[in-house]
């Protein structure tokens, strides 16, 4: 079994689920099992300047092997999993030799992964895919770059004849909430630009994302004992139904978006007839945009706040990250270099967009222009999600080529 395939298979057993409504960091304590064990094995490594924050990201350095200096870069890749699914008892199933067909998943006959739907399995016919049973989300997003980046180490430790500069690793907690970066040094990462490990597929180099807040919308109402609530109830549940129903549906959803195109997304509706509150996913690749969708909010409660006086429905907006694109600019080289490995690696570059966001959103905003590159993901977030030996390979010859390409640069 190849090294990168092994570390996949121990990292997605590992349940690293965050938590968007907890307030301690991380979110989880379980994501501290994930980090303290790619602690210990940097340390396996003899990697250099190790390190684990007050958040849990852990940081180490591959040190040069060549006689001039030459940039650090960093690479990263989050621990956690989504929230929207289980992470639990995580139990991947390795289909080799694949045939082609689609894939019934074995604990659940109703998750099909159909060859119509992941053209991408097209390719990799006699391959070894890695799925999951059918009850939980598989991981790959990111533990897929978690492993590439552990497999690249021990590469490089096994073959120092592959010149190469300073190599940060930088492994961050909580990234599915948006707060990968919180607690994380741009001066201890000490890098000219960064590299995340978190897109899909092969050969793909991710150049912007969405620009992105959160709506919370909040509505306070009055709750008696229904037998008596006449004139006196004033129902929650009922004045945030009104206003869900009243958000895009042919435009601005993404049922009918692709491309370009922004969206308003409820994804979490919660409460009772005194209170009840939604969270709500404002997304754009134009951040001016994001002010006009919360405008439209405000628009569609504005008339509920005069046909419910005694109500109160509040609108929270949060900031969560912005367009990558903005800052890539800064260093120039970060894509140039990305291209140029992938190319040497063998693969066919895929210049794209991310109709999500990463760590390297934030992170560019930062100040530090951090990219996104393939690492062998597909279907995030549900049990549908997988991989192959075959692409996480290919990820990690890209990723030795990269780590090549800026040990010939020069301070």
């Amino acid at each position: 079994m190849s090294t990168v395939l092994e570390r996949f298979l121990r990292y997605v057993r590992i349940d690293t689920k965050s938590d968007e409504t907890s307030s301690t960091s991380p979110s989880t304590a379980k994501q501290l099992d994930l980090c303290r064990l790619l602690e210990a094995e940097c340390r396996e490594l003899n990697l250099a300047d190790i390190s684990t924050n007050a958040a849990g990201a852990v940081l180490a350095t591959i040190p040069a092997n060549v006689d001039h200096e030459a940039p650090t870069i960093a690479l990263v890749a989050h621990v956690d999993t989504s929230p929207e699914y289980s992470g639990t008892n995580v139990n991947p199933i390795l289909h080799e030799d694949y045939s082609g067909e689609d894939i019934v998943l074995p604990a659940d006959s109703s998750q099909v992964i159909r060859v119509a739907d992941n053209p991408a399995l097209n390719q990799l016919i006699g391959g070894t895919i890695v799925t999951t049973d059918g009850t939980t989300l598989l991981g790959a997003d990111d533990k897929s770059g978690v492993a590439i980046m552990m497999a690249l180490a021990e590469h490089l430790a096994n073959h120092p004849d592959i010149p190469h500069g300073p190599i940060r690793l930088v492994f961050t907690t909580d990234e599915e909430i948006g707060r990968g970066i919180d607690h994380l040094d741009l001066d201890e990462v000490g890098a000219v630009c960064g590299y995340t490990l978190d897109s899909d597929g092969r050969g793909r180099i991710d150049t912007e994302t969405f620009s992105a807040d959160q709506a919370v919308v909040t509505v306070n109402g009055i709750n008696t004992h229904p037998s008596v609530g006449k004139d006196a109830m004033v129902n929650s549940i009922r004045i945030l139904s009104r206003f869900l129903a009243e958000l895009p549906r042919d435009t601005l959803a993404p049922e009918v978006s692709e491309g370009r195109d922004g969206f308003i997304h409820p994804y979490h509706i919660e409460g009772g007839v005194a209170k009840a509150f939604a969270r709500i996913l404002l997304r754009d690749f134009e951040t001016e945009n994001l002010s006009m969708q919360a405008e439209l909010l405000e628009q569609i409660a504005e008339p509920l706040r005069k046909e419910y006086p005694d109500a109160d429905i509040q609108i929270e907006i949060k900031k969560q990250y912005r367009n990558m694109r903005d800052g890539l600019g800064k260093e120039p080289r970060a894509v140039e270099k990305a291209v140029a490995a992938t190319k040497a690696a063998g693969l066919e570059p895929r210049m794209e967009i991310i109709r999500g966001g990463t760590d390297g959103s934030l992170l560019t905003a930062a100040g530090l222009p951090t990219p996104n590159i393939s690492s062998g993901q597909h279907n995030p977030h549900c049990p549908l999600e997988w991989t192959s030996k075959e692409e996480l390979e290919d990820c990690l010859q890209v990723v030795i080529e990269l780590c090549k390409l800026w040990g010939e640069e020069r301070e």
